[in-house]
C-alpha cells in the first residue's frame, strides 16, 4: 500500500480517467479538473493512488509534474495527491477551492512538506536590540523559528497561523527611519488569537516575565451580540505590546 505523503515533492506521471469536463459515473457532479491514478500503485482503498492535476485547464490522457500536496481524507482510506506542472505553486486555500467540487463530501486536512511556508498576506517585522533575547521569549511562549538566517541576525518564527519575522538591529539598518526608545511599538500592540491562553500565560509568570495587564476575562459588543475573550497583555524584550487571547464565544 502506497503512503502519499512519500510522494510530496515527486515528479510523478498520472494517467487521466477523468478529464476535466466530464461526469461523474455515479453520484453525477461535474470535474472541473483533470483527475486520474498514478499508475502501478494501490492505496488506502485497494486501487490506484489517485491525483488531482492543477494548473491545467484542458481535458488530458496523460500528465507529468510535480506533488506538491496530498489531500488526506479523515473519513475515507483515500488520499489524493495534488500534482502541479514544475515552478507552479497553490496555496491550501486555492487547492481547497478547487477541489470543493468532490472533496466537500469528505473530512480533510491538506499535508504538505515539512519545509513549506503558508505565508500570511500580513507579517509584522520588529526591529529587536537583542535576536538571542527575543528568541528566548517568543520560545516561551511558544512560537517556533521556521528558518533563520545567523549571518543577518533574522529569523522568522510562528505560533500556529500566528507569523513575525525578527530582525536585530544593526547601524546600518536601512529600515530604522528614526531613532527607537523602549518601548518599541509605542501606540500599537498585536492581537493573537490562541488555543490555550493560560498555558502562555502560565508559562511566561513562570519565567518571570512581566505582564502588562493579567489575564481576565472581557466582552466586546458587535451590534447585537457580544464577543467574549480570555486575554491579557505582555510586553516582549523591547516593549512590543502582545495582547494573546482565547475565544470565548458569543452571547
Amino acid at each position: 500500500m502506497e503512503n502519499g505523503i512519500n510522494f510530496l515533492n515527486k515528479t510523478v506521471t498520472v494517467q487521466i480517467d477523468r478529464p476535466i469536463g466530464t461526469k461523474h459515473p455515479k453520484h453525477g457532479f461535474i470535474y472541473s479538473l483533470n483527475y486520474g491514478y498514478i499508475p502501478d500503485t494501490i492505496s488506502g482503498d485497494n486501487e490506484e493512488l489517485d491525483a488531482y492535476i492543477l494548473g491545467i485547464y484542458e481535458p488530458l490522457e496523460t500528465f507529468t509534474g510535480k506533488c506538491i500536496a496530498v489531500i488526506h481524507r479523515l473519513n475515507d482510506n483515500d488520499d489524493k495527491l495534488i500534482v502541479v506542472p514544475e515552478d507552479t505553486c497553490f496555496s491550501n486555500e486555492q487547492i481547497q477551492a478547487l477541489t470543493n467540487f468532490q472533496e466537500r463530501f469528505f473530512k480533510t486536512e491538506i499535508i504538505r512538506d515539512n519545509n513549506y511556508i503558508l505565508w500570511n498576506k500580513i507579517i509584522p517585522e520588529f526591529s529587536v536590540t537583542n535576536l538571542e533575547n527575543s528568541l528566548s521569549f517568543y520560545k516561551t511562549v511558544g512560537f517556533v523559528i521556521k528558518y533563520e538566517r545567523p549571518e543577518n541576525h533574522f529569523a522568522f518564527i510562528s505560533l500556529g497561523d500566528i507569523q513575525f519575522m525578527l530582525q536585530e538591529i544593526t547601524t546600518k539598518d536601512k529600515w530604522t527611519v528614526a531613532p527607537l526608545t523602549y518601548p518599541f511599538g509605542n501606540g500599537i500592540n498585536f492581537q493573537l488569537e490562541v488555543d490555550n491562553v493560560d498555558y502562555i500565560y502560565n508559562n511566561l509568570k513562570n519565567s518571570s516575565y512581566k505582564i502588562a495587564f493579567d489575564i481576565e476575562e472581557n466582552w466586546y459588543r458587535q451590534d447585537d451580540k457580544l464577543l467574549g475573550n480570555k486575554e491579557f497583555l505582555v510586553q516582549d524584550p523591547d516593549g512590543y505590546l502582545l495582547r494573546f487571547f482565547e475565544d470565548l464565544g458569543e452571547k
